[in-house]
């Protein structure tokens, strides 16, 4: 009876499953939101370096998990160190809700009065001075983006994955329709989806690696794991190392944050 009584308050639990693995030889670091977090990021890129040299070689590969801009004061600054990271190793890149609504400011007026709502102000503030940010309306404001954002950033933006497989682990930004198929999963569940998805008990033979919804510490089960540890609200930048079947996490706090621990 006790242990009825416990299995009923304890709430849903994740059902055993086997070890997940990385392909032998290979290595993953994955990086949850950065969010405009320029100084996080350049600190994460030096946590991962370290850790990947210690570790001795392997075919490695790094994934950012998306939403590496808005909300955050320096997101120009991210794409930047993040093309250029990508251009001195194999980095792969998903993309986020907050891509898409960036992306999406280009083509559509209202699109980009709900970007500028929900961190787009503080992207466009870091390609733009402020005065002439001020200065404008929204049609002016979309009229301009062309000019202020570099063509580099948007074409690094366009290139970006949906979904990304590594032996035993599926990498994307917000998680999978429980019951779809990896290949008939939608882009908008890939990059938006919360409850379904962060709710779901059921088994199956891969771990989700994904960020898009905070939480206070990394969430880590057997069959998922949630590294958006809010960087740019709490100063905390989380990342995932994967090797065989041993997983590691990694992260860098800003001064801020420390301070408040």
């Amino acid at each position: 009876m006790l242990k009825k009584l416990r299995s009923i308050f304890s709430g849903p639990q994740d059902p055993p499953a086997q070890p997940t693995a990385i392909p032998a030889g290979e290595r993953v670091y994955a990086v949850g939101d950065i969010h405009g977090r320029h100084d996080l990021f350049q600190a994460i890129i030096e946590r991962i370096e370290a850790d990947d040299a210690a570790r001795g070689p392997a075919d490695t590969t790094v994934i950012l998990l998306g939403d590496l801009v808005d909300r955050g004061p320096d997101s120009a600054g991210v794409m930047r160190t993040a093309r250029h990271w990508a251009s001195t190793r194999k980095v792969r890149v998903l993309a986020g809700n907050h891509e898409e609504m960036f992306l999406g400011s280009f083509r559509r007026d209202d699109t980009l009065r709900h970007f500028l709502r929900h961190g787009g102000r503080e992207t466009m503030l870091s390609y733009m001075d402020y005065d002439a940010y001020a200065r404008t309306t929204i049609e002016e404001l979309r009229a301009l983006m062309p000019e202020v954002v570099p063509a580099e950033d948007v074409a690094f933006m366009r290139a970006m994955e949906d979904r990304i497989r590594i032996g035993d682990y599926l990498f994307v930004h917000a998680g999978i329709r429980p019951g779809v198929a990896i290949e008939q999963q939608q882009v908008a569940d890939l990059r938006w989806i919360r409850g379904e998805f962060l709710q779901d008990r059921s088994l199956r033979d891969f771990a989700v690696v994904h960020g898009h919804t905070i939480t206070d510490s990394p969430e880590v089960t057997p069959l998922r794991i949630g590294i958006d540890t809010g960087a740019y609200a709490t100063g905390r930048l989380t990342a995932i190392g994967l090797e065989g079947t041993q997983r590691w996490l990694l992260t860098v706090e800003s001064p801020t944050a420390a301070q408040a621990n």
